[in-house]
């Protein structure tokens, strides 16, 4: 069983300047967190959460029966893969570097993993993905859906947060794919656990399927709020705002990591994964209030996942990244070793 690591709140509880979660930082959004506060959590939301599914088809110009809602994009990555399952898939590919989830649901339902775009069953895409940030290729995408595996979910969790580029998929591409939302992220509000998919066109029998794997009312009144929140355009215009301050934070970000010494791949969102010159002690930054990602679950091992974040969080890593005590022992020959993993890496 593949082990599940993950940004944010830890046994610790929230970490005063976090870096390692890719919620948006300028959040949590005012309209939605006041739907939440005002969401009516006495009485049982809708079964079918008809006005819901509605106002989602709705926003994305779709028929409500590509509506599939989630507890969590987490819960739906569960239930997609035990569907899969299910009807006799055995084999599933993900991108190089993603989100453990993925795998992890894999794992439990005893699917083996491929590799070839004509292998796989059911495929994981990320747009833009974590933990680089970057989109997916153009011409790796045309070669997956020209093999076409039984069922492609596109994850995009982090598509209202893309600074710069486009999606790989066109708008016809995506209609032949699941496209999984969580706009907890986007709206500052990962505590708040609800998501969505929209269906390829012409899967409503699966639709329903799926939905009929789902527990009863598996989104909660304050779940059902945000995503209502999500749809208007008060918050839309909100979350576009957004995005050039964490813009800003981001360019700060990285000139403050090259300013110590660290690597940084290349991103298209407000977070991405760096590299410092010698190993940082993830245990001292935490007791300094800093938590970072370690991306060695992502199978980058000796990279660090960092989001960018206020002002004041970044003056408090600054400061942090000038005390010895924060960076690691190093043995001589394990950093030869590292040096050869890492140069494979950025070739």
């Amino acid at each position: 069983m593949t082990a599940r690591v993950h940004g944010g709140a830890d046994a610790l509880g929230p970490v005063r300047w976090d870096f390692s979660s890719n919620a948006n930082a300028c959040g949590p959004c005012p309209m939605a967190l006041q739907a939440v506060q005002r969401a009516d959590a006495a009485h049982y939301p809708d079964p079918d959460y008809t006005r819901l599914r509605r106002a989602l088809a709705a926003f994305h110009a779709v028929d409500p029966a590509r509506v599939l809602l989630a507890a969590s994009a987490s819960e739906c990555i569960q239930r997609l893969t035990a569907w899969r399952w299910r009807a006799g898939d055995r084999r599933f590919r993900t991108p190089p570097h993603a989100y453990g989830d993925y795998a992890h649901a894999a794992s439990a339902w005893g699917l083996e993993r491929v590799d070839g775009p004509g292998l796989a069953q059911l495929t994981w895409l990320c747009d833009p993905g974590s933990p680089l940030g970057q989109g997916e290729a153009p011409d790796a995408v045309r070669a997956l859906l020209d093999h076409m595996p039984r069922t492609v979910v596109l994850d995009r969790a982090y598509a209202p947060l893309r600074l710069k580029g486009d999606s790989a998929l066109s708008p016809t591409q995506l209609d032949r794919v699941w496209q999984l939302w969580s706009p907890n992220k986007a709206l500052g509000l990962t505590g708040v656990r609800a998501a969505y998919a929209i269906a390829p066109l012409g899967a409503h029998a699966d639709v329903a399927e799926l939905a009929s794997l789902a527990a009863s009312w598996h989104i909660g009144a304050h779940g059902e709020a945000m995503l209502m929140a999500w749809v208007t355009p008060e918050v839309q215009d909100w979350v576009a705002a957004s995005r050039q301050t964490l813009a800003d934070w981001a360019g700060a970000l990285r000139a403050l990591l090259n300013r110590h010494g660290w690597t940084c791949a290349p991103s298209d969102t407000a977070y991405g994964c760096a590299r410092p010159p010698q190993p940082v002690d993830a245990a001292a930054l935490r007791a300094r209030g800093i938590k970072l990602r370690d991306a060695t679950s992502f199978g980058l091992p000796g990279w660090w996942r960092l989001s960018a974040q206020r002002p004041e969080a970044l003056a408090a890593l600054d400061a942090a990244l000038c005390e010895p005590t924060v960076l690691a022992e190093v043995d001589v020959r394990k950093g030869e070793d590292a040096q050869r993993r890492r140069g494979a890496f950025e070739s």
